[in-house]
């Protein structure tokens, strides 16, 4: 239920939920639920209902076994604040994050106004990251609802980005994702789309990380924009408003190459 990670921006990944349901266009092609149903027919036990819910409490302590610090995405086949999801679970799931400190988990939601509503019964440490999904302009409220949650790292992963984004709402976002859909059916992603939410962030001081150019074979399309990879990540030391996690340092947003980490 813990893999090293080919996803770019991240190290590892952490699954002590499986299994999900569509809210919005950016579900449509769901990679998790393509790769649930290919792990099912493995004979993967924890997919035997493919993308169906389920908790797993044999995984929850994981990341307590893990030496070397990493980055950890939460859920990359799931979404932890689903509405079938009991809160003692999520608060478990919370627990380990702020016992296992030394690494920093990236917590992604497309349903941020849960989050909200258990943010005063959630521990928020500075491990802990809350980012939300924005795949065109009808769902930038899920930003304005993401920026009342206490963490402190709070991104936007803009993927798959079905359309325009006229003016991305970045104040107290302190990181900013983009990426193309990828995989069978996948819809296109024009280049304007990119270079405006790019430009925005330039001009908000945000660090910009560029995932994919996707679409049926991402490895051939690349994640090249303008000629170059753009892997901002934000700086350990500041956040967007200002908050300090402790760390000493004069820059506020480093940005740097991901590494791929086994565990």
């Amino acid at each position: 239920m813990a893999i090293g990670s080919r996803i770019e921006w991240t190290e590892a990944t952490w699954n002590p939920v499986t299994g999900c349901t569509k809210v919005s266009p950016g579900c449509k092609n769901c990679y998790a639920e393509r790769m649930s149903k290919r792990l099912q027919a493995m004979g993967v036990p924890q997919y035997k209902d493919a993308f169906s819910l389920a908790m797993h409490p044999q995984s929850l302590m994981l990341p307590l076994g893990w030496k070397k610090p990493r980055r950890v995405f939460v859920n990359s086949m799931s979404d932890l604040f689903q509405e079938d999801l009991p809160f003692d679970f999520i608060r478990q799931v919370f627990d380990v994050m702020v016992e296992a400190a030394r690494h920093e988990f990236q917590v992604l939601t497309k349903r941020p106004e849960i989050a909200l509503a258990y943010a005063d019964r959630l521990p928020w440490p500075d491990n802990v990251w809350l980012g939300t999904s924005v795949e065109n302009q009808d769902y930038v409220h899920r930003i304005h609802t993401l920026r009342e949650i206490p963490a402190r790292v709070r991104f936007l992963s803009v993927e798959p980005l079905l359309g325009p984004i006229a003016r991305l709402p970045l104040t107290g976002i302190d990181w900013v994702i983009v990426g193309g859909e990828s995989g069978p059916g996948a819809r296109p992603m024009k280049r304007e789309w990119v270079e405006r939410i790019r430009d925005r962030c330039k001009q908000y001081d945000v660090p910009f990380f560029f995932k994919q150019w996707g679409g049926v074979n991402k490895k051939k399309t690349g994640r090249e924009l303008d000629g170059r990879t753009w892997d901002g990540m934000p700086s350990p030391s500041r956040t967007r408003d200002g908050r300090s996690n402790g760390a000493t340092g004069s820059k506020r947003f480093l940005s740097t190459k991901e590494t791929m980490v086994g565990v």
